[in-house]
């Protein structure tokens, strides 16, 4: 399972989501997609834990939080839809 961390300041990294979620437990991956013609970051992220009982644990106290100038959305990630 992942979760899904949307509105996120341009500036954040891999190494500023891992640290956050840390705190949570631990972490398996960190992705932050990229705008494929620009190359800059677009805003939103995922981040993969070890446990179900951590996701859960992030996902309420992270849901609304203020970080880094933003009000982030945190939540289950859903599966990619086909095109």
């Amino acid at each position: 399972m992942s979760i899904y961390v949307g509105n996120l300041n341009y500036e954040v990294t891999s190494e500023d989501l891992s640290a956050v979620f840390a705190e949570y437990g631990a972490i398996k991956r960190v992705q932050l997609p990229t705008d494929r013609e620009t190359g800059r970051p677009r805003g939103f992220g995922f981040v993969e834990m070890s446990t179900e009982e951590e996701e859960t644990a992030a996902i309420e106290a992270l849901d609304g939080a203020e970080w880094m100038g933003r009000e982030i959305k945190v939540n289950k990630a859903r599966p990619r839809e086909k095109r």
